[in-house]
């Protein structure tokens, strides 16, 4: 029985670079924001900085002249120095402080051919929402190729009794140091340290522990989704160019991830909401009504669902949650309506501001409990693609340590 977990050499920034102008935020966050990613820009200037080996998705549009240029990046990194193995064959402790509190988490390795992203997967690593699968390919094409993986996917366990992280980060001040900065535009402070030989064997054991009583689901994917399926779908194609042998090791079966505890006290699971542009709002409504009715949901007060425009807001019950349905109805409303577009966001207040014109409208979800989610897994499967965001945007990971995936 495998836990799927892998330790491996992770690079860093060599010492001496400004990790405040390196780090900037995973590239699916402030996607309607272009100003944050020009701020960035002038904030990085000519500095090393991931912001040059990652692609925002605000520009995903420029992707085709981007890559290239990320790939150069890479490789110019690697060739200068830039990066540095700084753990070997370990995983690294991390610690970010936020508004939500502290959040300890784990960089290591899993195993692709542990993870499927399609619907009804038994695996040991499951996806937490729907993929859609058009969106792999952009990111596929990124990876493919790559000289170096960033990541920004952000795995869940369900560790309540505390058995896997916490115990290190009681312990952090035996480990050895590797960063302590602040995070720039917001996003809090990152510690890590090394972890390493015996303490290596204590994650395993801890790990193994848990999975003994996952009843199959031991890792569901928090953040970073369709990267993560980017990744599967890359190696998936390179392993077919492999023999077996090359296969079992090859680095790009595995994909560097952040461990976090479902249970942290500072994991903030916050609703994501929808920004629908290019709509009659009135209209929108009086269709979204007549499909509650079709499917046996009625519109009444409360704070399940609050939809409104420039002027006006609707509020709606629902039992249980009411994000499937609502997603149900918007992706046949889409596809009826070339000319509406989607977009999520992150904050109600953002999602307000951006609903600042008559072809615009906002929906707003009420939270989607974290307790619910590895249960839900098990019993439902995925749930509809963007019901939750762990913490506001500034939460999210922000891109720091890499990984070779290329022997």
């Amino acid at each position: 029985m495998t836990n799927a977990l892998k330790t491996t050499d992770i690079l860093l920034p060599r010492p001496g670079i400004d990790l405040t102008k390196w780090s900037v935020v995973a590239c699916d966050q402030f996607t309607s924001q272009p100003e944050y990613w020009r701020a960035v820009e002038a904030l990085v200037g000519d500095a090393p900085s991931s912001l040059r080996v990652t692609l925002p998705e605000a520009w995903l549009d420029e992707s085709a002249s981007r890559i290239p240029a990320i790939r150069a990046a890479m490789d110019a990194y690697l060739r200068n120095g830039v990066w540095q193995t700084a753990v070997r064959d370990g995983f690294i402790l991390t610690e970010r402080t936020t508004a939500s509190g502290v959040r300890p988490g784990l960089m290591a390795c899993l195993d692709l051919d542990q993870y499927d992203f399609n619907p009804g997967a038994g695996t040991l690593i499951r996806p937490t929402e729907g993929t859609v699968l058009s969106r792999v390919p952009p990111r596929a094409r990124i990876r493919a190729g790559a000289a170096v993986e960033l990541p920004h996917v952000m795995m869940l366990i369900d560790d309540p009794g505390m058995t896997v992280i916490e115990p290190l980060r009681a312990r952090r001040r035996t480990l050895r140091p590797l960063y302590d900065f602040e995070l720039m535009r917001g996003g809090g402070h990152l510690r890590g340290w090394a972890v390493e030989g015996a303490d290596v064997d204590h994650v395993h054991a801890a790990v193994d522990a848990l999975q003994a009583k996952a009843d199959g689901l031991l890792y569901a994917v928090g953040d970073g989704n369709h990267s993560l399926a980017a990744a599967k779908q890359c190696w998936l194609n390179l392993q077919e160019t492999l023999s077996p042998a090359e296969r079992e090791h090859h680095p790009a079966r595995y994909a560097l991830v952040e461990l976090i505890n479902l249970n942290c006290p500072a994991l903030m699971f916050e609703p994501i909401h929808r920004l629908l542009t290019g709509v009659d709002p009135g209209a929108l409504i009086a269709d979204y009504r007549a499909y509650l009715d079709a499917n046996g949901a009625n519109e009444g007060p409360g704070d399940d669902l609050i939809a409104f425009d420039m002027t006006r807001e609707w509020r709606f019950r629902s039992t249980p949650h009411p994000l499937r349905l609502l997603q149900d109805f918007l992706d046949a409303y889409l596809a009826d309506h070339p000319g509406a577009k989607i977009d999520y966001i992150h904050g109600g207040d953002a999602l307000r501001k951006l609903v600042d014109r008559p072809d615009a409208m906002g929906f707003m979800p009420r939270p989607f409990g974290k307790s619910e989610l590895f249960g839900y897994i098990r019993r439902w499967g995925v749930l509809p693609r963007k019901t939750f965001s762990m913490g506001g945007a500034n939460e999210k990971r922000y891109y720091l340590e890499a990984r070779k995936i290329i022997p």
